[in-house]
C-alpha cells in the first residue's frame, strides 16, 4: 500500500522497464498522438513522485531528471499541480478519435481515461488526499507512516552518490512532515478533523519514533546496517555519514515530528467519534466518488451493503458445516471460531521465536502453492518473493498484511508484509489464505506477470492501479488456491479460508454501514466480530482503517464477484472449450484494468475461442 499523497492514481503494479507506452502500431496518426500524450504524461507523473521512481527502479532519463535525492511535494499546491497534469492529459485524450485506434490502443485509451477521470473526481475534494483519503495524517496516512520504511527498504545504498542522496532525502522528509502538519491545521478550519481514535493512534505512532534516541531510529540504523556494503566509501568515512544522519534526525526530523504531534493535539478536543465521512461537508458525494474509483462500478452503497449481507450468510453456512464435522457444535459460528483461535496448538508464542517460526511457516506455504501454479497458468511469474514483518514503528495502526511490488530493474524482490504486533491475532488455521492473497497466486503473482509481460504500456503497468482488479484478483486467488486442493487434508485451513471470505464480505457491510448508514465505530466492530469470530483488537484495527479510507475495503469482494461472473459467462459460452489456463493468462496478461474494460476483454477472449 502506498499512503503518500501521490497515490491518487491507485497502487498500480510494476511494469516494463521501457518508458515507451508500448502502444500498438498506430491507425493513421491517432495511435501516434496517443503515444505522444502517454509518454508526456508518464514523465510528468514520474517527475511529481520521486519515491515512485525509486520504487520502480527507472533511470533518470525515464524519469525526466534526477530524483534519487528528492521526495514528492505533499502540499495542497502540489496536489493541484498533479491534478492539472491529469486534466490536461484528459483533454488531449478526449480529442482523439477512438474509432481510428488499433484495438490494443483503444483498450489503453479506455483504461487511462477511466483512471484519470476517477482520480480527478476524487482529488477535486481538496482535503487530505481527496475523497478516498480525506484526512492527511491518521494511523494509516501521512508521510510519517511510509517514508522511514521507504528509506530503509527502497532507497538504494550501493554508491557514494546514493549515500549522499540518502542524507539529502532526510532533509526532504522534514519538508514533507511540515507540509502534512500545515494541512492538518488548514483542513481543521473547514471542519475536516479525523475521528478521535485515528488521531490517538497517529499520536501514539509518532511518539514511538519521536521518543527514540536519534541513533536508534530506523533512519540511522539503516545506514549502520547498509554502509559496510558501499565499497566506494572507505570505513574511515562511514562515521561521518552516520553523524550527519544522526544530526539530521536530532535537529530537524524529531522537531518536525513534535510539530506534527502538537498539531494533532491542538485539534484533538474537537475530534468527533463518528467514524463515517457522512459527517463531512458533501460527505455522501465524496463517498459515492470514492466507491466509483475503488470499485470501477456504479454500484450504490445500498447495493454493495446487500451483497455483503447475503455473502456473510452463505459463508457462515459453509463454516457451520465444517465445524459440525469437527464436532464443534456449541455456540454461534463466531463463538466457535473464537474458541478455536484460542487453542494452544493454534497459537505461536508471542515473542521473537514465535514470530520467526511463523514467517518460516509462511515461506513453506508459498513454496508449496507455487508448485501448483502450472495447473492453472501457462504463463508463470518469475520474480522472487520475500515475507517480512510490518515495521514495529507503524504496526499499531497498520493492517494485517499488504504487498510491496518488486523494482523494475530486478534489484529488489516483491515482498508481502504481515503485522506481527500480536501473534495471537494469527491462529495457524487463518494464515495460509493470507499467503495466497498477498503472495501466490495473489498480488505477487499478478503483479509479477504484469511486470514481466513486456507488452503492456508503461503507464498502465507501472503508474496506474485499479483496486477492484488487483484486490479482486487477490481474493479470487484465495478461492483458486482452494480449488487447486491446498486444503484437501486441512479442513481447519479451509475454515480459515471461509473465514477470510466472510471477513471480506463483512467489509461490504461495515464500510457502507459507517459511511452511508451512519453506523458508529462500535456498531461496525460488533458486526464484523459476529460475522468472523476475529479478535476485537484485530477487528478494531480494520474498522479504523475503513474509517479513514472510505470505499477501499469494498473493492475486494466487488472485484472478486465480477471475476467469478466473467468466468461463469465464459464457461457458459464455451462449454467444453473453456480453458482455465487461457482464462487466467488472458486476464493477467492484459494487466490491471477497470472492471468494465476487463469484462470486454474476457468476452472477446471467449468469442475468439469460439471462432477458433
Amino acid at each position: 500500500m502506498n499512503t503518500t499523497r501521490r497515490a491518487v492514481l491507485g497502487a498500480g503494479a510494476a511494469g516494463v522497464a521501457l518508458l515507451s507506452t508500448g502502444c500498438a502500431q498506430p491507425a493513421g496518426d491517432q495511435g501516434a498522438q496517443l503515444t505522444t500524450i502517454l509518454d508526456r504524461v508518464s514523465t510528468q507523473i514520474l517527475q511529481e513522485s520521486p519515491e515512485r521512481c525509486t520504487a520502480l527502479g527507472v533511470t533518470e532519463e525515464q524519469a525526466g531528471g534526477r530524483f534519487i535525492d528528492k521526495l514528492s511535494d505533499d502540499s495542497k499546491e502540489g496536489a493541484r499541480r498533479y491534478r492539472g497534469i491529469l486534466e490536461t492529459a484528459l483533454r488531449d485524450l478526449n480529442a482523439l478519435d477512438r474509432a481510428r485506434l488499433a484495438p490494443q490502443d483503444a483498450v489503453t485509451l479506455d483504461v487511462v481515461k477511466t483512471s484519470f477521470e476517477n482520480s480527478v473526481a476524487t482529488s477535486t475534494y481538496e482535503i487530505g488526499s481527496g475523497a478516498g483519503a480525506p484526512y492527511v495524517v491518521t494511523q494509516l496516512t501521512g508521510a510519517y507512516t511510509s517514508v522511514p520504511d521507504f528509506m530503509d527498504n527502497q532507497h538504494p545504498l550501493t554508491t557514494r552518490d546514493e549515500t549522499e542522496a540518502y542524507i539529502a532525502r532526510l532533509g526532504e522528509y522534514v519538508r514533507q512532515l511540515d507540509q502534512d502538519t500545515a494541512i492538518i491545521a488548514a483542513d481543521a478550519t473547514t471542519g475536516v478533523i479525523p475521528p478521535d481514535f485515528a488521531i490517538d493512534k497517529a499520536i501514539t505512532q509518532l511518539n514511538q519514533f519521536a521518543r527514540a534516541a536519534p541513533a536508534q531510529t530506523v533512519l540511522v540504523q539503516s545506514l549502520v546496517r547498509r554502509l559496510p556494503e558501499v565499497s566506494e566509501i572507505p570505513e574511515a568515512d562511514r562515521a561521518g555519514y552516520l553523524t550527519r544522519a544522526e544530526t539530521a534526525v536530532r535537529d530537524q526530523i524529531l522537531p518536525a515530528y513534535q510539530r506534527q504531534i502538537d498539531a494533532l493535539r491542538a485539534i484533538r478536543a474537537r475530534a468527533p467519534h463518528d467514524a463515517g465521512v457522512w459527517r463531512l461537508n458533501q460527505g455522501a458525494e465524496m463517498y459515492a466518488v470514492s466507491l466509483r474509483q475503488r470499485t470501477t462500478t456504479s454500484m450504490t452503497p445500498d447495493e454493495i451493503h446487500d451483497v455483503g449481507v447475503d455473502l456473510v450468510a452463505q459463508y457462515t453456512s459453509e463454516m457451520e458445516a465444517i465445524l459440525q464435522r469437527q464436532n464443534m457444535t456449541q455456540g454461534t459460528v463466531a463463538q466457535r471460531i473464537q474458541a478455536l483461535s484460542r487453542r494452544p496448538e493454534q497459537l505461536y508464542p508471542n515473542n521473537d521465536t514465535g514470530r520467526t517460526q511463523l514467517l518460516a511457516d509462511l515461506n513453506v506455504q508459498i513454496q508449496a502453492v507455487t508448485a501448483l501454479m502450472p495447473n492453472a497458468f501457462t504463463t508463470l511469474a518469475q520474480a522472487p518473493l520475500e515475507i517480512r514483518r510490518v515495521p514495529v514503528t507503524t504496526e499499531a495502526g497498520a493492517p494485517g498484511g499488504y504487498y510491496e511490488r518488486a523494482s523494475l530493474d530486478g534489484s529488489r524482490p516483491g515482498a508481502y508484509y504481515i503485522n506481527l504486533r500480536d501473534t495471537r491475532e494469527w491462529p495457524k488455521f487463518s494464515l495460509p489464505t493470507l499467503s495466497y492473497h498477498e503472495g501466490v497466486p495473489g498480488h505477487h503473482w499478478q503483479i509479477s506477470i504484469q511486470q514481466e509481460s513486456g507488452s503492456i504500456p508503461f503507464i498502465r503497468s507501472a503508474l496506474l492501479g485499479f483496486s477492484a482488479f488487483s484486490e479482486g484478483w487477490g481474493l479470487y486467488a484465495e478461492q483458486l488456491a482452494d480449488e487447486l486442493g491446498v486444503y484437501a487434508d486441512n479442513p481447519l485451513g479451509r475454515l480459515g479460508y471461509l473465514q477470510s471470505m466472510t471477513f471480506r464480505a463483512s467489509r461490504l457491510v461495515v464500510d457502507t454501514g459507517m459511511h452511508a448508514k451512519r453506523w458508529t465505530r462500535e456498531q461496525a466492530i460488533q458486526s464484523m466480530m459476529q460475522a468472523t469470530g476475529d479478535l476485537e483488537t484485530s477487528v478494531a484495527t480494520e474498522i479504523e482503517r475503513y474509517s479513514v479510507w472510505p470505499g477501499q475495503a469494498c473493492s475486494y469482494m466487488v472485484g472478486r464477484q465480477a471475476i467469478n461472473r466473467m468466468r461463469e459467462t465464459a464457461q457458459n459460452t464455451l462449454g467444453a472449450r473453456f480453458d482455465l489456463k487461457g482464462f487466467h493468462d488472458t486476464m493477467l496478461g492484459n494487466g490491471a484494468v477497470p472492471l468494465s474494460v476487463l469484462d470486454a476483454i474476457m468476452n472477446e477472449w471467449a468469442a475468439s475461442r469460439l471462432r477458433a
